[in-house]
């Protein structure tokens, strides 16, 4: 390597340092130095992946589905590079390669496993030849950023003809992720949940490509987990959900999430860019069904172990730790993170689009016992300055008398105390976010949930964490 790669890796480490000490990131800052430096510094490293490099794209659950991922690899003993964090735009993936290397420009990794912003591969494919990509799902977000999702849909095409040897696992269940793989003219996988969960009456929730991507005519559905996803056909043209390789059924949401996959043996599809008279490989025979128990909640975390499991299998892991690895996982940086403060639980989750937000809410009321609720909106830059998406967010189903009390925090806490005025729900506003906290720990009932967007979770996830860790040594302190 050149002198100049390893200016580059040593100035990066010692930024990265640097802003630790001063309790910041700062992951994007060394990436962007690193490659200030060396422009070429993420294609030098990337190529000494020995083995396969695996993207995770998507609107919602890129960054737990991609942590797991990661963790599947390591457990069978690989040396993976992976952005843990979610620093997801071409700094951040610049950096989670920099950051593992040796200053000497030397990479000693089995695998890569980054997690990519769907508007930021097309910047990173260029330094980066992926040999899988999982794609999540696609839902309207950062609308002053993305635009309607069909941008982000162009975008994601013109990355993706960027890698031409690579293979897409795609969720089935997503209409508009199953057309951009089916479209694409790559081989593809998918994953999916065929049967039916939730038997309860449409109540109106906004769902996104209600309409075929193939040729505009109403989508027909059996029926929806949530949003847009579910098991649909066009009734005009034929397309349809495309069959399951990696099928989720048997699923119980008791005290945990637990779920079997059957798997079919053949598992890559392949159909022409236009579909009309596609190529499709697949076979229907099936492996002995893979039982999965997690002690997480959400039924949308069903999706992101689903696609875990499908991305290290087709892969080739050979999965003989994959059971302890999912009951060793725990939720990194705010998605479903635990934190014990006092004598009171608090869970901090990302809500940042109205599809998140409504599972969100979902898994608060999956909870039945007394909680009280704080929701932080942030309006900064990355969050998008657009925040209209809070009116298609199912709030009325917070009035529930399980909820002791609802508070609005953060940037845009007016307009979320307006927003729950316009359903009927009172709450308290509280602008600052500690103050918030400190007053809910000190009145609430004990059991606490903080869903924020997504400036807010650095924030508040450090505020957390720094309340735990005093409280901790209180409760050392106080036994002695």
């Amino acid at each position: 390597m050149s002198l100049r790669t390893s200016l580059a890796i040593a100035s990066a480490k010692a930024l990265s340092f640097v802003c630790k000490a001063a309790g910041k990131q700062g992951v994007t800052m060394a990436g962007k130095l690193a490659m200030k430096i060396d422009p070429t510094i993420l294609k030098k490293l990337s190529s000494q992946v020995k083995g396969d490099i695996i993207v995770t794209c998507g609107t919602n659950g890129k960054t737990t589905t991609n942590n797991l991922i990661c963790s599947a690899f390591e457990s069978e003993g690989r040396k993976v590079v992976c952005n843990h964090t979610g620093s997801n735009m071409l700094m951040g993936v610049a950096a989670a390669y920099v950051l593992a290397a040796k200053v000497s420009g030397k990479l000693e990794a089995d695998n890569a496993v980054i997690e990519i912003d769907e508007a930021s591969a097309k910047r990173v494919f260029p330094f980066m030849k992926p040999d899988y990509m999982v794609l999540t799902n696609l839902f309207r977000d950062q609308l002053d950023r993305y635009g309607e999702i069909d941008i982000t849909m162009d975008l994601l095409k013109e990355a993706i003809g960027m890698a031409p040897d690579m293979k897409i696992i795609v969720n089935a269940d997503d209409s508009l992720s199953s057309f951009l793989a089916m479209d694409s003219g790559h081989p593809y996988i998918t994953y999916g949940i065929s049967e039916q969960v939730f038997h309860q009456k449409d109540e109106g929730e906004i769902r996104e490509g209600q309409f075929c991507k193939k040729c505009g005519t109403r989508l027909v559905y059996d029926f929806y987990h949530f949003s847009q996803m579910g098991v649909y056909h066009c009734p005009k043209c034929g397309f349809r959900r495309p069959d399951v390789d990696f099928d989720a059924c048997h699923i119980d949401l008791k005290g945990g999430l637990a779920f079997d996959v059957a798997e079919r043996t053949h598992k890559v599809h392949t159909e022409v860019s236009e579909m009309d008279g596609g190529v499709r490989v697949s076979d229907t025979g099936t492996c002995p069904l893979k039982k999965i128990r997690a002690d997480y909640r959400g039924f949308y975390n069903i999706y992101n172990i689903l696609a875990c499991y499908a991305a290290a299998k087709t892969a080739g892991l050979k999965m003989d730790h994959f059971d302890e690895m999912i009951a060793a996982y725990r939720p990194e940086f705010g998605r479903n993170e635990l934190f014990h403060i006092g004598g009171s639980s608090v869970l901090l989750n990302l809500a940042k689009n109205p599809a998140g937000f409504n599972q969100n809410i979902s898994s608060v009321m999956e909870d039945e016992s007394p909680k009280d609720i704080i929701i932080v909106i942030n309006d900064n830059a990355q969050d998008g300055k657009d925040i209209s998406w809070l009116w298609d967010v199912d709030f009325d189903r917070l009035e529930d008398q399980s909820i002791r009390s609802i508070t609005v925090s953060g940037i845009r806490c007016q307009d979320m105390r307006l927003r729950m005025k316009y359903v009927g729900i009172h709450t308290e506003l509280v602008p600052d976010v500690k103050t918030a906290i400190e007053k809910r720990l000190q009145d609430g009932c004990g059991n606490l949930y903080v869903l924020v967007n997504y400036t807010a979770l650095y924030h508040t996830h450090k505020l957390l964490g720094e309340m735990q860790a005093r409280s901790q040594e209180d409760t050392k302190e106080g036994g002695r």
